[in-house]
This record gives structure tokens, sequence and C-alpha cells, in this order.
């Protein structure tokens, strides 16, 4: 075997000299996709193409040449002309800027720029372009790279009126180029000439004439135009404003009902954001979107303007269109019917929190974003069955490792670390004879529960890492963790609410409520169920309870604040809590929810004031909600699991993902192995895990996106892999342990030896990447070499004894060495042939040669290779004729 892979070495390094000039277009391609984007300081680049191999992509920059701005406020312009002649389509975006010094770039394609030379001030009378401007990209606040969706571009050249592209750039605070430093800022397109089956566009809303008066708390810029073409299928959206803007919001309006596409604070990076599912927009639609502002702190009045000092309010709606039907840049200017947005809803109203350490993150929490967090996903269209993207969630069975000896599960939270927080009732039961009709405790001689009820857990491996909580509740319901990580609980039995620490320490630091004393005035409480809290003030929200029906809110002190009951859409027919029993904080849109259970249905609220937002109630319901979780991924999505109502079982029990807007059940999910029982409390992970405990079974199960679940059993299907599992303890401390997996392999047919060789060599090259190749390749040939040279001084001894006679052993023996290597019908060397033989071969270029390979192809090798041909004797002398 060494000998033969020997001199495959040595023949492969034969055929790699004699082509040293040619270069294979795979690996053109392949450093052409993985240095796509050249590095943010080469202004030289710009107008450059990098063109792959088939031709049909490349790639063309457009960056500022090197000027430093002397005023504030500066706009400038530079064009280039789009690199082909035929119809072209735009399908990435990379920004090269930083908000330190841009304020803004915008992309226009048109025909006639106003200059073609270097760069020009375009913030005067001379614009961007002599003719229509159409906007095909905008960016701002530091946004992250903007990739289409599959099969969608803008489309350039050709037929389309656009030749030129040009890049405006607003550069706002002059003084950030007190240094003189050059400014190279611009924007990278990916581009192709395959024609793309949906045209991208761009419609704006801009409002022209607002004013927003000084010291004014809120202030509305609404604007609407009804839509007269073609379908469009919007797939993202983008808000601008300067400072003073809160939250912009964009909308549908179709008979009368209002449907969100999108709504962003404009202090977080001014991305394009994934637009809500489903919303098309058809001939006839209203387009409406509003602008919230504040005017607290300014002395003077603040117009729509184009300096820093001015505002603006742009909602942009990037969309698709069939191409036949396609229209590259639609706006709308029109001041908003104050009849019409007099509908519009509460939300549009509601700012969205912002903290500091958000301000210059895109997404949530102050996580920096992965590459794939702004791609955006190709949103359904109604007629269309959507392809699943990532809601799916499956049960991990093999989820957790350790027996944790549960009692009644009630509640789940996690911590700051994204471990799980588990609330159990240990040996005490909620049982028939536990309450009197009075709601008083009647089980108080059994003393508070021996156990720890508080476990944290790895939310991985589901072992534990600390548990506290023994001798200190009766009957556990509700928890939640606070920005600190302190436990916020509620106890059915005690009537009580409590502040603890994760440390272990028993002394409670907030008590809310009286021991054993049910109530429904501000310092009593009737079975409180659960506890939520808003991490930006702190302030506390209670959910009270079985045998009252309102939510209470607490400073982070413990002081009321105020109280509210159930909402409706109709003042006509209030209907009044029933059994509000969890809550869930929507810190990006500043409101609470509450699973109203024996209602079956979600309502929300704004948190600041208790006003009513909206109400979710599905069929699938049927007839109770036990509790509700928030995750601000893919716009916003509440999960929910429902029970089995007091008339029986009316649906499925199941958990529910679903568009938070719109209320739209996305997924629904159960476990594999066993139904639900009752599910009383889920919470969802930073990653979109969701985990269920389930009162009746006693136990906590764990769902995963089937995509997570699919990735996790490919890399246990086929080989050993070590895993390194880091977990925080609660005193900040790291604790490390290493996993070893190993899964079961279904049975697959036999491989060739040699095939299992490559393999392996293949693992151990990947374990060892930092081994020479030109150390291997040495240690391979010194074989080799030894080889040759005992054959060569066998052929000169065997010539002196046996003369010219032993030419045909000779050349019999050697073939024993070098036959796999000549021809079969050849005795010169035959490379095309021997890889030809072998499954993987493309004549188009050095394709990888498969490691795996059938038992055919073993069976042929063996007929022809076996050691039996190769040391086979000389033929016998033919005999004479006569």
């Amino acid at each position: 075997m060494g000998v033969h892979v020997c001199g495959l070495v040595l023949l492969l390094l034969f055929f790699q000299c004699s082509c040293l000039g040619f270069i294979s277009p795979l690996s053109v391609f392949k450093r052409f996709q993985d240095h796509y984007w050249p590095p943010p300081s080469e202004c030289a680049r710009t107008g450059q193409t990098m063109i792959s191999p088939d031709g049909q992509n490349f790639s063309l920059h457009i960056r500022m040449p090197g000027l430093t701005p002397k005023e504030s406020d500066s706009y400038f312009c530079m064009s280039v002309h789009v690199p082909r002649e035929e119809d072209t389509y735009i399908v990435d975006f990379q920004p090269h800027a930083s908000m330190d010094t841009v304020h803004h770039m915008i992309l226009y394609g048109c025909r006639y720029p106003y200059a073609t030379d270097n760069y020009w001030d375009c913030g005067g009378i001379e614009g961007t372009c002599k003719d229509t401007a159409n906007i095909i990209y905008a960016w701002a606040r530091d946004a992250p790279p903007t990739k289409l969706p599959k099969d969608v571009g803008f489309k350039v050249g050709g037929d389309t009126g656009i030749a030129n592209l040009v890049l405006q750039i607003h550069y706002g605070d002059a003084s950030a180029f007190k240094d003189k430093h050059r400014d190279c800022s611009g924007v990278s397109l990916r581009m192709t000439l395959k024609p793309q089956p949906l045209t991208a566009g761009i419609y704006l809303l801009m409002s022209r004439d607002a004013v927003i008066p000084p010291g004014k708390n809120v202030v509305n810029a609404d604007i609407a135009c009804s839509y007269r073409t073609s379908a469009m299928h919007p797939f993202a959206f983008r808000t601008h404003t300067h400072r003073l803007g809160k939250v912009v919001s964009g909308y549908r309006v179709r008979g009368g009902k209002w449907t969100l596409i999108g709504r962003q604070s404009p202090q977080l990076p001014q991305a394009f954001y994934p637009a809500n599912k489903g919303v098309d927009i058809r001939h006839g639609d209203m387009l409406a979107a509003r602008c919230v502002f504040s005017g607290e702190g300014k002395t003077t009045e603040t117009h729509i303007g184009s300096t820093s000092a001015d505002e603006m309010c742009n909602f942009y709606i990037m969309y698709y269109m069939d191409a036949n039907e396609a229209i590259p840049y639609m706006n709308c200017m029109q001041d908003g019917n104050p009849l019409l947005f007099r509908d519009i809803p509460r939300e549009a109203n509601i700012p969205i929190p912002v903290s500091p350490d958000m301000t210059m993150m895109h997404g949530h929490h102050s996580e920096k974003p992965s590459s794939e967090d702004s791609v955006l996903q190709q949103p359904k269209r109604e007629e269309e069955e959507v392809p699943d993207q990532g809601y799916h969630l499956i049960e991990m069975t093999d989820w957790p490792e350790s027996d944790f000896n549960l009692g009644q599960v009630s509640g789940l939270a996690l911590d700051s670390n994204n471990n799980l927080v588990i609330f159990h009732r240990g040996d005490h039961k909620w049982g028939a004879n536990t309450f009197s009709n009075e709601h008083m405790y009647q089980q108080k001689h059994l003393g508070p529960i021996q156990q720890d009820t508080i476990l944290l857990v790895d939310p991985v491996k589901g072992s534990l890492l600390h548990s506290t909580g023994k001798n200190l509740f009766f009957m556990p319901h509700g928890i939640t963790t606070d920005k600190n990580d302190n436990y916020w609980v509620t106890d059915v039995a005690l009537h009580q609410v409590f502040k603890i620490g994760n440390s272990g320490d028993r002394d409670f630091q907030v008590v809310l409520g009286e021991a054993f004393q049910p109530g429904s005035d501000k310092y009593h409480f009737c079975q409180p169920t659960d506890v939520a809290i808003d991490p930006f003030s702190g302030n506390v929200f209670v959910s009270d309870g079985y045998c009252n029906s309102r939510i209470l809110k607490f400073s982070p002190e413990g002081k009321f604040i105020t109280q509210w009951g159930a909402g409706s859409s109709d003042a006509r027919r209030p209907l009044q809590f029933n059994i509000p029993h969890s809550l869930a904080f929507v810190p990006d849109q500043g409101e609470l929810c509450v699973a109203d259970r024996q209602n079956g249905r979600i309502q929300c609220f704004v948190a600041e004031s208790g006003e009513f937002v909206k109400e979710i109630k599905n069929d699938e319901f049927g007839g109770e909600v036990f509790a509700v979780s928030y995750a601000p991924e893919h716009g916003g999505l509440i999960y929910a699991v429902n029970g089995e109502s007091e008339y029986g079982k009316l649906a499925p029990i199941q958990g529910f993902v679903m568009n938070y807007s719109t209320g739209v059940i996305l997924d629904t999910f159960r476990p594999d192995t066993k139904d639900f029982q009752m599910p009383h409390d889920l919470v969802v992970a930073r990653d979109g895990t969701v985990f269920v405990g389930d009162a009746t079974t006693d136990q906590v199960l764990k769902f995963a996106s089937s995509e997570k679940a699919e990735h996790r059993s490919v890399k246990k299907g086929g080989i050993e892999v070590h895993e390194m599992e880091v977990s925080l303890m609660p005193d900040g401390t790291v604790q490390e342990s290493e996993t070893f997996l190993q899964a079961k392999v279904k049975p697959q047919p036999s491989l060739q030896e040699t095939s299992q060789e490559k393999t392996k060599q293949n693992v151990v090259k990947q374990a060892n990447p930092g081994v020479s190749p030109a150390i291997i390749t040495t240690l391979l040939l010194i074989p080799l070499v030894v080889l040759i040279g005992i054959a060569v001084f066998m052929r000169w001894r065997k010539g002196r004894i046996y003369g010219d006679t032993s030419e045909n052993k000779l050349d019999s023996s050697s073939s024993g060495i070098l036959g796999k290597l000549r021809g079969k019908s050849s005795g010169g060397l035959n490379l095309g042939n021997f890889f030809a033989s072998h499954k993987g071969y493309s004549r188009k270029g050095f394709d990888r040669l498969s490691t795996e390979g059938s038992d055919q192809e073993k069976d042929d090798e063996e007929a022809t290779d076996s050691e039996t041909e190769e040391y086979s004797a000389p033929p016998a002398p033919v005999s004479s004729s006569s």
C-alpha cells in the first residue's frame, strides 16, 4: 500500500511541475468567493470590477476618492457607469462607512448623472441626476450589510434606463476630519448577469411639511397614498429620522383594516429589517406611515430639511415584483388624512425604548450581529406555500442528562447568561383540598417545602449548576429574573411576591403581600400567578391571579404605582380577566402581554400606562392559554402553550409560535415521545430554543428548531466529536467540561480499504493543519527512492549474471511495482486513464477524488491488481508448430 501511495505522490508532483503555468478555474473562483470584499481603506479600487470565471458574477466598488469635507452637512456625489450594457442585477450591498464620519449614504440609479468626472458637491443647485433618480440602497448609523432574498435583484443596465449609479454621501460633522484624513467611504455591490425572476424596488413614504414645535412631547407626521399599480411584495423596511425621531411605522390599509409592514426605532442602526410576512400590496390598497417625534428640550421649531439640525421622516419599503411588471422606484409624499389616521393602531404611537448599549447594535440587548442576521428571508405570497424558515420546533429527546427529581413544575425563567431557572413544588401537590372556598391555604401543617425549589440548569447539557429555595415556599407558581439575576417569585399559598438573591441568601430583598392573607387591595394579593420586570425602568408587574382579575405595577423597591383590568377593542362588551396566569414583557415595544387563561386569549398593554393595545385569540387555543413568552427575532415572535378547557379537550394541547404584530400562527409544536398533560409555563432562549414545564408529568421539555436538531445529528452521525461545554456559574466563574459524543451509525455499504485509509488521512490532516506539505512529501519519497535504488542494483546484478536474456524477466517484475500506474493496454504511463478510473474525476479540472467507492469498483481492482498477478511467473516457451 505504501508503495502505491508513494508512486502516486511522485506522479502528482511530476504532473504539477509539467503544468506549472496552469491555474484551475475552480481555485480562482474559490478565491473570488473567499476574498470578495476589499479592505475598507482602498480608495483606489473605485469602479473596479472583479469577475468570476463564468463571467456571470462580478463585483463593483463605489468609493469616494479620498476627500476631506471642510464644512458640516456637506453632500458629495460620484457616479460610476454600470459595467455591462446588458441587463444586470444587484443582489448584495456591502457598506464601507462609519457613522463617526458619515451621516448617511444613498445609492441612486439614473441615465444621466450631473457629472461623470471624479466627484462633485451635490448639496446645492447640482443634485444627483439630471433625469429621474431612483433610490436603490440607503445606509445610516452603522447598519450591517444587506443581502437580498434568493431570486431577487435590482435590475440595472440594458433597457432599464439606469446606465449610471450615483453614490451620495452626507457628511454631518466636519470636526470628524480635523486630523485632515481622507475619506474613502462607499459601498460594494455584488452583481450578476443571470436573470432574476423577481425584480426588487424601493417605495419611499416621506413627509415634506412636518413641523415639530419646541417642547411638545409627541408630534405625529403622517403620510398616505393610494396604490395604483401591479401587486408588490414587501420583504424589508427601513426607517429614517434624525435625533428627535422616536418610532416610525408603515402599514397597508385594506378595507379599513390596518396591517403592519414594519415598525422600528430610527435610533437603532438604520438597516433594512425583515418586513412582516405575508403582506402584499394590491391595486386599491392604501400605504400609510407615521413618524413620531418629540420636541422636548428644543427651544425652536424643527422642520423637515437636509441638515442634521433639521429632521426627516422616511419609511422605505424594499419590495419585489414579477419581472415583467416591475417598477424600480415609487414614492409617496402626501400628508395623511386625519380621518384615515384616526384608526391607526395604538402601537404606532408607542416609542420603542432604546438603551445606550443598544443604540449602536443591530438587534436586541448588546450582542453584535452575525452576517447571517442581516440576511433577509424571502417572504411568502398568499397564494404560495412557504418553505420553513426556522420556526418549526421539535423535541430534544436526549435532554436533560440529569434527573432533577422535580415536583410539579410551575415556573421557568432564564438568567442573563441564558441558563435555565426551574421553579417547582417538591413534594407539595395542589389538589382539591389545598384551598378553602375563601382561598385560604389548608395545609400549613405540612410546613414549607424541604427541597430546593429553585434550580439553575445548564441549557445545553441539562446538568444542575446551582440550587436554592429550601424551607421558603409552600406552593410555588411564577418566576422571573431581573437584570441582576435576582429571582422574583410568587407563592399562591402565601399570597405573596418575593425578590430573592441568586446566591442562596435566605433573606428576601422585597416582600409584597401579607403571608397567608388573601385580599384585593394594593397591599394584598389573592393567589398571584406571575411576575414580569421592565428591563429599562426595573418596574415590577404582578398578575393577580386565581381569585382577582388584575395586573398590578410596582416600583423596583416594591412601591405600588397602579393597576388595571382586562382590555377590550369593543368598550361596550368588556370581558374581565379570568385567571391572568402568565406575563411576558416586550422590551422593544414597551408592552406587557398577559395569558388570560380561562378566556383563552392573550392581551397586550402599554406597560407605562396600562392602555390596552391588542388581543390575540385563535380557535386553535381551544379555550385556554396557560403561558406566554416573547422573543424579538424576526420582527417579534410570541410563544404560548394551551391547556385542556373546563369544557373538555376542544383542541390539541400544544405550543404555538405567532407573529407578534398580526397574531398569525407560524408554527405549532408538541412532544414526540408523549403528549403534553398540563404545560404550565414556557420560556424562549436567545437562540430560539424553547423550554416547557409540565405540572402534571413533573418535567421540563426542550424544543429546538428542526434545522439545529438536524445539524446536531449530522455532527454526531459518523465520527467521534469532542465538544467543550462552557457554563457560567452564578458567581461569575466559568465551568468547563469536555463531552465525548459518539452516535450509532446506520449500516452503510462496505468501503474500499483504500478509501478508509484516505478518510483516516483526511481526519489526521484536519487535526494537524500546521504540518508542512513539503515535510510530508519528503517523508513519502524516501521509501520510493530506496526502492528505486534497490531495483537499479538488482537489474545491474542480473544483467551481469544472465546477460540479455533477463530483459523479459525484468519487464515482468517491474510491472508489479508500476503496474497500477500503467494503462491496461499500454506499457507507458497514462495519468488520464488512472484518474478516469476513479469515481469523482472530471476532465474540466482537478476535482477532489471521492473517498468512497462501490463494491463493484473494489472487485474490479482485485481482479486486475492482485498479488497473484504482481508476482506471476514468466510465460512458458511457445512450442514449435511442427
